[in-house]
């Protein structure tokens, strides 16, 4: 076998491939001499069908199958004992393909496209300068928090007659009209001169009012009609409401009870404990926030800042072959960019790792894992229940569904990216500029993909 590289220029090339009979069919024969043995040929006992008949019958599939394995195997070898940092994957001469003759041909040439980038240099130094933006935790946020924990764990009762600030639940419909649609009205969204009409009222009483004169959010009104806000808007006139039952949220007190429904028994005893508690929550939430844009940050810098000549005829030819048709010009046009952003950024990535020798061992991912589960099953007390099944239930999430090891690549790819952030994290200068919640959401905004 003969294999080169023509390099067409910096970031194109061509892996040419000579064979010849020795190269694949010693091979062959051993296929052909499997088959022999194998084959349920009618007229012929098992074991015993001729080798002539076995070549004349598969003799081609299994040329062929054997050359492609053998040119795959190669070009793959190829690249990696010569430490080529190719994009996508080779492409093959397809009209090149199309010409042999594998009845006659004894010798074969083969020619895969490849896409090259040459050797780069990523700048690890305190030289790179990025801003990340901790959300801090202002009084509004704290109240609206302190005010949606107070809706999660009300109490509510269903008291016969309603009052001020309950929920009516009910039939709503036009005088006269048989057709009658399920509906909730909160009566503190009703117009302060219109609420006493709907005070005092009892399952199965009416009442009559002027939708429009009534009701004057749209939100509130298209909840009660069960239309859209813009239809709503423009209902008018005279609507009936049946009660069918009367809601009332209890007020929640601060007190013990609430705490250990939020944070679990006695996690904190105090006022003070508890609303220092909810500021840490939101904090961490907001760690990770900031946390992620951050590296969007970062990404965005190694991009536009790392110089790397890249292969994108190649590129833009090898989408188009392996997209199925999916990616046209047009769909190029559009998103390339994007697409090469990101080739780009995987290969700053790969690099880090290869120069600061970053690798992921396979208790690493099994540890990960363990995690994972633990955290969708109730923390650490399952793993004490389970005892040495859970071994098991880490190895089969970590085989994946089809048992191809999707889990495990997804998980090894995690720890990856979050190790060579950190080492970036290590190396660089951020310096941090606090923003408020809207100002983040404006930040995080821009750096949408």
């Amino acid at each position: 076998m003969n294999i080169t590289l023509d390099k067409q220029s910096a970031t194109d090339g061509l892996i040419k491939i000579k064979l010849t009979e020795s190269d694949y069919q010693p091979k062959v024969e051993e296929k052909v001499r499997d088959y022999a043995r194998k084959a349920n040929i009618k007229g012929f006992r098992q074991g015993k069908v001729p080798m002539g008949v076995i070549k004349k019958m598969f003799g081609k599939g299994i040329l062929v199958d054997e050359v492609n394995h053998l040119i795959s195997h190669s070009v793959s070898d190829y690249i990696r004992d010569n430490k080529l940092r190719v994009l996508g994957d080779p492409l093959p001469n397809e009209e090149k393909a199309r010409t042999i003759d594998w009845d006659f041909q004894k010798d074969f040439e083969f020619e895969f496209q490849i896409g090259l980038v040459e050797d780069f240099t990523v700048d690890l130094s305190k030289k790179v300068k990025v801003t990340s933006h901790p959300i801090e935790v202002d009084q509004k946020t704290m109240d609206d928090t302190l005010e949606d924990i107070k809706r999660r764990y009300c109490k509510r009762t269903n008291p016969d007659v309603s009052e001020a600030g309950d929920n009516l639940f009910g039939e709503i419909s036009k005088p006269g009209s048989e057709e009658k649609q399920g509906s909730y009205l909160r009566i503190d969204q009703v117009e302060k001169s219109k609420q006493k009409k709907f005070i005092g009222l009892k399952k199965d009483d009416v009442v009559e009012f002027e939708v429009e004169k009534t009701i004057t959010d749209p939100q509130a009104l298209s909840q009660l009609l069960n239309v859209a806000e813009e239809e709503a808007k423009k209902i008018t006139g005279s609507h009936t409401f049946k009660v069918t039952n009367v809601s009332r949220i209890e007020p929640v007190q601060i007190n013990q009870e609430l705490f250990d429904q939020v944070f679990g028994k006695d996690a904190v005893t105090t006022e003070e404990g508890f609303l220092n508690k909810i500021k840490e929550t939101i904090a961490g939430n907001y760690e990770r926030e900031t946390q992620h844009l951050l590296e969007h940050e970062i990404q965005h810098y190694y991009v536009d800042h790392t110089k790397i000549n890249m292969p994108e005829g190649f590129l833009k030819t090898w989408l188009k072959a392996t997209s199925e048709g999916q990616v046209t010009d047009e769909v190029l046009e559009k998103e390339f960019k994007s697409y090469r952003d990101s080739i780009k950024w995987d290969l700053v990535k790969n690099k880090i790792a290869e120069d600061k020798e970053i690798k992921i061992e396979e208790a690493e991912v099994r540890e990960k894992a363990k995690l994972v589960i633990l955290e969708q099953f109730g923390g650490p007390a399952i793993a004490e229940q389970l005892g040495d099944k859970f071994d098991g239930i880490v190895t089969n999430y970590l085989a994946g569904k089809d048992g191809k090891g999707e889990n495990y690549m997804r998980t090894y790819n995690q720890l990856r990216h979050d190790k060579i952030l950190g080492v970036i994290k290590e190396n660089i200068t951020i310096a941090e500029k606090g923003v408020s919640l809207e100002e983040f959401k404006r930040l995080a905004e821009a750096h949408r993909h």
